[in-house]
Protein backbone atom coordinates (compact mmCIF):
# COMPACT_ATOMS: atom_id res chain seq x y z
CA UNK A 1 0.00 0.00 0.00
CA UNK A 2 1.56 3.78 -0.79
CA UNK A 3 2.42 5.48 1.81
CA UNK A 4 0.22 8.42 1.63
CA UNK A 5 -2.70 6.03 1.31
CA UNK A 6 -1.88 4.08 4.52
CA UNK A 7 -1.08 7.40 6.66
CA UNK A 8 -4.82 8.70 5.15
CA UNK A 9 -6.43 5.37 6.83
CA UNK A 10 -4.45 5.13 9.63
CA UNK A 11 -6.05 8.69 10.94
CA UNK A 12 -9.15 7.87 9.83
CA UNK A 13 -9.24 5.23 12.14
CA UNK A 14 -7.97 7.06 14.68
CA UNK A 15 -10.64 9.44 14.91
CA UNK A 16 -13.14 7.00 15.27
CA UNK A 17 -12.01 7.71 19.15
CA UNK A 18 -13.92 10.74 18.89
CA UNK A 19 -17.09 8.95 19.07
CA UNK A 20 -15.58 7.95 22.51
CA UNK A 21 -15.08 11.41 23.85
CA UNK A 22 -18.80 12.19 26.14
CA UNK A 23 -18.98 15.56 26.57
CA UNK A 24 -21.29 17.35 29.64
CA UNK A 25 -24.02 18.35 27.32
CA UNK A 26 -26.79 16.21 27.57
CA UNK A 27 -28.57 15.24 24.11
CA UNK A 28 -31.62 16.69 23.77
CA UNK A 29 -34.22 14.05 25.02
CA UNK A 30 -32.00 13.71 28.13
CA UNK A 31 -31.05 10.33 28.10
CA UNK A 32 -27.35 10.21 27.69
CA UNK A 33 -24.27 12.88 27.52
CA UNK A 34 -23.30 13.60 23.46
CA UNK A 35 -19.93 12.82 22.52
CA UNK A 36 -17.37 15.11 20.66
CA UNK A 37 -18.27 13.31 16.99
CA UNK A 38 -22.07 14.36 17.53
CA UNK A 39 -21.26 17.99 19.13
CA UNK A 40 -19.06 18.40 15.55
CA UNK A 41 -22.29 17.17 13.05
CA UNK A 42 -24.89 19.35 14.80
CA UNK A 43 -22.28 22.10 14.09
CA UNK A 44 -21.27 21.21 11.13
CA UNK A 45 -25.37 21.21 9.93
CA UNK A 46 -26.41 24.24 12.21
CA UNK A 47 -23.52 25.68 10.11
CA UNK A 48 -25.38 25.03 6.78
CA UNK A 49 -28.91 25.84 8.40
CA UNK A 50 -28.00 29.20 9.79
CA UNK A 51 -25.44 30.56 6.82
CA UNK A 52 -27.68 33.39 5.97
CA UNK A 53 -27.58 35.32 9.46
CA UNK A 54 -23.25 35.64 9.37
CA UNK A 55 -23.36 38.89 9.94
CA UNK A 56 -20.05 39.42 7.80
CA UNK A 57 -19.88 38.99 4.04
CA UNK A 58 -18.06 36.50 2.35
CA UNK A 59 -18.25 33.51 5.13
CA UNK A 60 -16.84 30.63 3.35
CA UNK A 61 -19.62 27.62 4.39
CA UNK A 62 -17.11 25.19 2.67
CA UNK A 63 -14.23 26.33 5.25
CA UNK A 64 -16.98 26.70 8.23
CA UNK A 65 -17.91 22.71 7.47
CA UNK A 66 -14.29 22.13 7.71
CA UNK A 67 -13.48 23.78 10.91
CA UNK A 68 -16.69 22.10 12.96
CA UNK A 69 -15.07 18.55 11.68
CA UNK A 70 -11.62 19.38 13.23
CA UNK A 71 -11.98 21.79 15.73
CA UNK A 72 -12.04 19.44 18.45
CA UNK A 73 -10.08 16.66 16.87
CA UNK A 74 -7.44 17.52 19.32
CA UNK A 75 -10.07 16.17 22.35
CA UNK A 76 -9.22 12.14 21.21
CA UNK A 77 -6.13 13.34 23.28
CA UNK A 78 -6.57 16.43 25.50
CA UNK A 79 -10.14 15.38 26.61
CA UNK A 80 -12.87 17.97 26.47
CA UNK A 81 -12.66 21.25 28.54
CA UNK A 82 -15.76 22.40 29.91
CA UNK A 83 -16.55 25.82 28.49
CA UNK A 84 -16.81 27.36 32.05
CA UNK A 85 -14.04 25.18 33.73
CA UNK A 86 -11.96 28.02 34.94
CA UNK A 87 -9.31 25.86 36.41
CA UNK A 88 -9.22 23.85 33.29
CA UNK A 89 -8.73 26.24 30.81
CA UNK A 90 -5.23 27.08 32.93
CA UNK A 91 -3.69 24.51 30.53
CA UNK A 92 -5.93 23.74 27.62
CA UNK A 93 -3.82 25.54 25.17
CA UNK A 94 -0.60 23.28 26.24
CA UNK A 95 -2.75 19.89 26.00
CA UNK A 96 -4.41 21.06 22.92
CA UNK A 97 -1.12 21.57 21.51
CA UNK A 98 0.58 18.93 22.12
CA UNK A 99 -2.34 16.95 20.78
CA UNK A 100 -2.43 18.38 17.91
CA UNK A 101 1.12 17.31 17.04
CA UNK A 102 0.00 13.85 17.91
CA UNK A 103 -2.90 13.48 15.96
CA UNK A 104 -2.44 15.80 12.52
CA UNK A 105 1.12 14.19 12.49
CA UNK A 106 -0.57 10.96 11.43
CA UNK A 107 -1.96 12.36 8.40
CA UNK A 108 0.96 13.47 5.27
CA UNK A 109 2.46 16.66 5.33
CA UNK A 110 0.06 18.29 3.07
CA UNK A 111 -3.10 17.62 4.76
CA UNK A 112 -1.67 17.75 7.99
CA UNK A 113 -0.57 21.52 7.72
CA UNK A 114 -4.38 22.14 5.98
CA UNK A 115 -6.07 20.65 8.94
CA UNK A 116 -3.83 22.14 11.55
CA UNK A 117 -4.30 25.29 9.88
CA UNK A 118 -8.53 25.01 10.10
CA UNK A 119 -8.05 24.19 13.84
CA UNK A 120 -5.67 26.97 14.42
CA UNK A 121 -7.89 29.39 12.92
CA UNK A 122 -11.17 28.25 14.26
CA UNK A 123 -9.05 28.79 17.69
CA UNK A 124 -7.76 32.44 16.57
CA UNK A 125 -11.26 33.58 15.96
CA UNK A 126 -10.06 36.35 13.43
CA UNK A 127 -11.18 35.76 10.26
CA UNK A 128 -14.75 35.81 9.32
CA UNK A 129 -14.86 32.14 8.55
CA UNK A 130 -13.68 31.29 12.19
CA UNK A 131 -15.79 34.15 14.02
CA UNK A 132 -19.24 32.75 12.11
CA UNK A 133 -17.94 29.17 13.57
CA UNK A 134 -17.00 30.29 16.67
CA UNK A 135 -20.55 31.88 16.98
CA UNK A 136 -22.39 28.39 15.67
CA UNK A 137 -20.05 26.52 18.46
CA UNK A 138 -21.21 28.55 21.13
CA UNK A 139 -25.37 28.30 20.33
CA UNK A 140 -25.19 25.21 20.14
CA UNK A 141 -24.91 24.28 23.79
CA UNK A 142 -26.75 27.22 24.64
CA UNK A 143 -30.01 25.50 22.61
CA UNK A 144 -29.15 22.28 24.07
CA UNK A 145 -29.08 23.52 27.64
CA UNK A 146 -32.78 25.62 26.31
CA UNK A 147 -34.19 22.06 25.90
CA UNK A 148 -32.45 20.02 28.51
CA UNK A 149 -33.78 22.48 31.54
CA UNK A 150 -30.47 23.87 31.56
CA UNK A 151 -28.35 20.86 32.25
CA UNK A 152 -24.91 22.11 32.38
CA UNK A 153 -25.66 25.43 33.91
CA UNK A 154 -27.49 23.74 36.86
CA UNK A 155 -24.89 21.62 37.59
CA UNK A 156 -21.81 24.13 37.13
CA UNK A 157 -23.79 26.42 39.05
CA UNK A 158 -23.59 29.09 36.12
CA UNK A 159 -24.34 32.60 36.65
CA UNK A 160 -25.95 35.39 34.01
CA UNK A 161 -22.74 37.00 33.55
CA UNK A 162 -20.71 33.80 32.60
CA UNK A 163 -23.07 32.65 29.98
CA UNK A 164 -23.47 36.51 28.19
CA UNK A 165 -19.71 36.34 28.13
CA UNK A 166 -20.18 32.74 26.32
CA UNK A 167 -22.40 33.79 23.86
CA UNK A 168 -20.70 37.02 23.02
CA UNK A 169 -19.36 35.91 19.62
CA UNK A 170 -23.33 34.98 18.74
CA UNK A 171 -24.23 38.69 19.16
CA UNK A 172 -21.41 39.99 16.48
CA UNK A 173 -21.18 37.28 14.28
CA UNK A 174 -25.11 36.31 14.26
CA UNK A 175 -26.65 39.30 15.98
CA UNK A 176 -30.25 38.61 14.32
CA UNK A 177 -29.93 35.65 16.84
CA UNK A 178 -29.29 37.61 19.67
CA UNK A 179 -32.89 38.05 20.52
CA UNK A 180 -33.18 34.57 20.91
CA UNK A 181 -29.74 34.38 23.10
CA UNK A 182 -31.42 36.42 25.37
CA UNK A 183 -34.98 35.00 25.18
CA UNK A 184 -33.38 32.17 26.27
CA UNK A 185 -31.16 33.90 29.07
CA UNK A 186 -34.49 35.22 30.55
CA UNK A 187 -36.66 32.05 30.62
CA UNK A 188 -33.43 30.17 32.44
CA UNK A 189 -33.67 32.54 35.05
CA UNK A 190 -36.93 32.66 35.42
CA UNK A 191 -36.83 28.89 36.16
CA UNK A 192 -33.42 29.39 38.17
CA UNK A 193 -31.63 27.49 35.82
CA UNK A 194 -29.29 30.01 35.82
CA UNK A 195 -27.88 32.45 38.68
CA UNK A 196 -28.70 35.98 38.78
CA UNK A 197 -24.51 36.48 39.35
CA UNK A 198 -22.23 34.83 40.69
CA UNK A 199 -22.15 35.71 44.28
Amino acid sequence: MRERLRRQLEFIVEIDKMKSVYRQTLVMDKSRAETDAEHSWHFAMAAMVLREYAAEDGVDLFRVLKMALVHDLVEIYAGDTFAYDTKGYTDKPQRERAAADRLFAVLPRDQAKEYRSLWEEFDAMETPDARYATAIDRLIPLISNANTDGHTWVMHDIALPQVYERMRPVEKALPELWDYVEDVMREARSKNFIKENNH
